[in-house]
């Protein structure tokens, strides 16, 4: 009969112990990724302990603002050219410095929005924060150096739109968030403007507007009806292409300091001719496609009638 042994304590606790140092050895020698392995683990458990890096949160502003420039085929080269040197000029303004200084922050965060049709609305100078006479005049450089995105119809609903996606982009908190509408017709194409700024509206963004007369000189009344809106919105209007820099930097002004435009800030001139206007605004009860009958109807007496010169300010009442 066979006989086997059974090895007794000690002998078991030896050879198991042989085996543990043996595999140790081995593990050492032959194992590169273990080392790998445990720096991931160490630094898991680092991370989960101290929490994820946050970025630095962008310090707050007095206002962000967007402007809102029309490049409809309206609008000409040379047309295109006063309106882009119109903002540059505004923000080298010592004025304007001046009234960044006075706010709660001191400092604004703006961006430069193209617009024409349907499916054309560019950001032409992204957000920067202008805080001081240095930072504005930077921004006025980034605004030289642009080019031109489009020209094409002049679909201002879509461009609202538009603008308030960039604010809700903005990369500071503001206090207020504004959208600057500049231009020089009426929409032809696009949501229904009135709609589209209720929106807006409703979402805490004020609309200010500057209605350029140079191709349609009774413009502020269909902006004063349709574009303009929220606490303090008003409206400006310059009388041509070539008064658009006056009109700018007085807007700006206003808006960076929260406080509406005093008369003396306006370029001096009469009133709108109530006639005028009288003839060519449509009923209330048109909506807004009448609009585009008074157009025609403007047209066809350019060459008759005489508009005088005016400066006139539409203002809504602050919150």
């Amino acid at each position: 009969m066979a006989k086997y042994l059974v090895p007794g304590p000690r002998q078991l606790n030896s050879r198991v112990g042989g085996h543990r140092r043996e595999s140790a050895a081995m593990e050492r020698h032959h194992d590169p990724v273990r080392p790998i392995v445990g720096g991931l683990v160490l630094g898991l458990v680092l991370l989960l302990a101290v929490g994820p890096v946050r970025p630095e949160a962008a310090q707050p502003v007095d206002l962000a603002l967007v402007m809102a420039v029309d490049v409809s085929e309206s609008v000409d080269d040379d047309e295109y050219v006063l309106q882009h040197e119109g903002i540059a000029r505004a923000f080298e303004s010592p004025l304007l410095a001046a009234a960044l200084s006075a706010g709660r922050t001191g400092a604004i965060e703006v961006a430069v929005l193209e617009w024409s049709d349907r499916d054309k609305q560019v950001v032409t100078v992204d957000w920067s924060r202008v805080g001081d006479a240095a930072s504005a005049a930077a921004f006025a450089r980034k605004v030289r150096a642009s080019q031109r995105s489009s020209d094409g119809l002049t679909a201002i609903g879509d461009a609202l739109r538009a603008a308030r996606r960039l604010l809700d982009a903005a990369p500071a908190p503001a206090d207020r968030r504004l959208i600057d509408l500049s231009g020089d017709g009426i929409a032809n194409i696009g949501p229904p403007v009135r709609e589209v700024r209720d929106e807006l509206v409703a979402a805490g963004i004020t609309i200010n507007g500057l209605a350029i007369l140079a191709s349609e000189p009774w413009l502020e009344g269909y902006y004063d009806e349709y574009v303009i809106g929220g606490p303090g919105a008003f409206l400006l209007r310059a009388e041509s292409f070539a008064s658009f820099a006056t009109a700018m930097q007085n807007k700006l002004l206003s808006e960076i300091s929260g406080l509406p435009p005093s008369p003396g800030m306006l370029a001096q001139g009469d009133l709108a001719d109530p006639a005028y206007h009288f003839m060519f605004s449509p009923s209330p009860l048109a909506g807004e496609e009448g609009w585009g009958d008074a157009r025609a109807a403007h047209q066809e007496s350019r060459n008759t009638y005489s508009h005088p010169a005016s400066s006139k300010l539409r203002q809504h009442p602050p919150p």
